[in-house]
């Protein structure tokens, strides 16, 4: 959890320092902080006292809550093309469960660190929900990127069917460990956010070049 937390943290240093600073940028910089905001969630959870450990499980689970909008908001950036009003639902749905999360006090039932993960136990009438607003949002992202990419210049459809990589990587991974072993779906966010290290690879050094490219491209 530390060394993906200072890899993360590295990859959004680099990205600030090597890009263009424009809305694209400043949405890959989120998506890095927030996953290295997780994992240092993750570690203080395991190392921490039990008031520190629910305020360090809800500081986590808004970061992640945040991603998926984040992703739509980078496909519509990245393409040019989507609804804006999609964009917008997908923040108003994630704020609604940060805020959730952030406020209600029955939301986490309580926490267990499982040495290479960690598992957080939401209320039950919670977790349902909350993984449909997950998987449908990185669905959705997938299937716009695969359907921009079909009719976008070279560059973009690159960096979309990067973003597509992205996902797949971090997803499928994730579905192989749970079907290998079923003990690990109680702690999807925390394996699939370990995964998602190479989904901050391939933003940094994949779908921001990309990005780079085509601007200078629209430029001439």
């Amino acid at each position: 959890m530390a060394i993906t937390c200072i890899i993360e943290v590295a990859l959004l240093l680099y990205t600030l320092v090597r890009y263009r600073m424009n809305t694209l940028t400043r949405l890959a910089v989120a998506t890095l902080g927030l996953l290295a905001l997780f994992q240092l969630s993750e570690f203080t959870v395991c190392g921490a006292t039990h008031w520190s450990a629910a305020f360090w499980s809800r500081v986590g689970y808004i970061a992640i809550t945040l991603l998926p909008p984040l992703g739509i908001h980078l496909i519509y950036k990245l393409s040019g093309r989507g609804s804006v009003w999609l964009v917008r639902l997908a923040y108003l749905t994630g704020a609604a469960f940060a805020l959730i999360f952030g406020l209600a006090p029955s939301a986490f039932q309580d926490h267990v660190c499982a040495g290479n993960y960690a598992i957080f136990q939401l209320a039950p009438s919670l977790g349902g929900i909350y993984f449909g607003y997950y998987y449908g949002w990185l669905i959705i992202g997938i299937c716009q990127a695969l359907l921009f990419a079909a009719t976008a210049s070279i560059a973009i459809r690159k960096a979309l069917l990067y973003q597509v990589f992205g996902y797949l990587a971090f997803l499928l991974p994730t579905g192989i460990v749970n079907a290998v072993n079923p003990q690990t779906i109680a702690g999807i966010p925390s394996v699939m956010c370990g995964f998602a290290i190479i989904y901050a690879i391939v933003l940094t050094f994949g779908i921001m070049p990309m990005a780079t490219q085509a601007a200078k491209k629209s430029r001439k």
